[in-house]
């Protein structure tokens, strides 16, 4: 009766065994390749020439020099840091009190900028502001600016933060524009009514991501501009608009995932203006170019559609070309600390022979290149959760310390010099 039975193969239990221990192999391998486990970590990679400044620099701001050590389970990774940045911002982030400032444009435009008070005394007793302008779309609220506003009113500087136009949620647009890739004007307004609201100081400027190209543009615009800064800071930017696009369209490291979120959160910045941009007001937008907007995909898209047109550019390659700071940046004669990180999704590797060459080449300049960070993340922690302060922040106050040091102990040289001349003489 039961003859026809088939019966199980005493190797098929090994053999579900070993198809399991397969699985989790495999599952495991994607694992470590996409949290990049087996990565090392190093201290960064640094491109300057040899002077007193930058000796005294790199020897006064150790942690340059020192081992960046991420989280270990996913901080070698720059899809999660820059995920992480994107989405949370920053972990336990304070919130500093400041007040907002509403300064009249030219063309009827409203720049805004927020303004905190530090909260002790710089270690040089000097009065020292940070000009700091954000990433794309980004503004004194997000969590990233609050964390370094928050830690740098602890060190003694003021800082004046740029929103810029358009980016704030609950500020109305009062011209039909808004900020673009490379236009300095607010930025400008901004850094001119503090050196008016305050005589006394002097600058600590800093960008991060597309701020990072509108600060080194906008020093290198005008010498005038210059005057009374100390230096500048600028931390993930991609220098050139023009060869950046070309990347932006392509799937290595996910790069043309972000362009179409980057494109996205675009588009809802612009609608959310549309009675403004596109209204009876506008002169240079049409319903044609709001079609467009909505079936764009691309920043490239909605730059050549929308974007160029708020400073009548006649083509991308135009806009491109007049808003990248590669064509301004080798006018900047303060020190200049440039920061990118080698795993970042967002700028492709080839633009970093742009920063890499102008360290070269300027005394000026110090190129940092960390092996981890993604974009804007630089999250430091043991295992698994990050700590509040990223090493981004500590890296840009401290240098800022070292600056502050070195220019207050140039006069104190200069005196010392010449009361021994006359001691000579005599």
């Amino acid at each position: 009766m039961f003859k026809n039975a088939q019966t199980v193969s005493p190797d098929m239990p090994a053999m579900f065994d070993g198809m399991k221990l397969a699985a989790v192999a495999t599952v495991l391998y994607i694992i470590v390749r996409c949290l990049n486990l087996k990565s090392p970590t190093a201290a960064p990679e640094i491109t300057c020439q040899d002077t007193a400044l930058n000796r005294y620099l790199l020897k006064s701001c150790s942690i340059l020099t020192k081992e960046y050590i991420p989280p270990l389970l996913w901080g070698k990774s720059g899809h999660f840091q820059t995920a992480l940045y994107g989405k949370m911002g920053r972990v336990s982030s304070p919130h500093p009190c400041g007040m907002r400032l509403y300064l009249p444009m030219q063309d009827g435009a409203t720049a805004t900028f927020d303004l905190f008070e530090p909260l002790g005394d710089h270690l040089t007793g000097d009065d020292i502001t940070m000009v700091i302008c954000p990433g794309i779309g980004n503004h004194s609220e997000k969590h990233y600016i609050r964390t370094f506003v928050g830690y740098s009113q602890k060190q003694g500087y003021r800082c004046a933060v740029l929103n810029h136009l358009g980016a704030l949620p609950n500020i109305e647009l009062t011209s039909p524009r808004m900020f673009t890739y490379g236009c300095t004007w607010e930025f400008s307004a901004m850094v001119s009514y503090i050196k008016r609201a305050f005589p006394q100081t002097r600058l600590i400027v800093v960008g991060f991501s597309l701020g990072g190209n509108i600060v080194c543009k906008f020093l290198g615009e005008n010498q005038a501009n210059q005057e009374k800064v100390l230096c500048c800071v600028s931390v993930c930017q991609g220098y050139s608009a023009l060869r950046a696009q070309e990347t932006f369209l392509q799937w290595d490291r996910c790069r043309r995932l972000y362009n179409f979120l980057m494109a996205d959160n675009m588009k809802k910045i612009i609608l959310s203006h549309r009675g403004s941009l596109f209204g009876t007001r506008s002169r240079k937008m049409e319903i044609m170019d709001l079609s467009r907007l909505y079936t764009a995909t691309s920043l490239m898209q909605i730059d050549d559609n929308i974007m160029r047109k708020f400073h009548g550019h006649d083509s991308l390659k135009e806009y491109y070309e007049k808003e990248s700071c590669v064509h301004y940046i080798h006018n900047v004669n303060v020190p200049l600390l440039l920061v990118n990180s080698s795993d970042d999704p967002l700028v492709h590797e080839s633009l970093l022979t742009i920063p890499r060459t102008l360290a070269e080449k300027k005394e000026n300049v110090i190129f940092v290149l960390t092996l981890h960070g993604g974009h804007l993340g630089f999250f430091e922690g043991a295992v698994l959760f990050p700590q509040p302060l990223t090493w981004m922040d500590k890296v840009i106050v401290s240098y800022a310390n070292a600056i502050c040091q070195w220019q207050k102990q140039q006069p104190q040289c200069h005196q010392a010099t010449d009361c021994t001349e006359l001691k000579g003489k005599a």
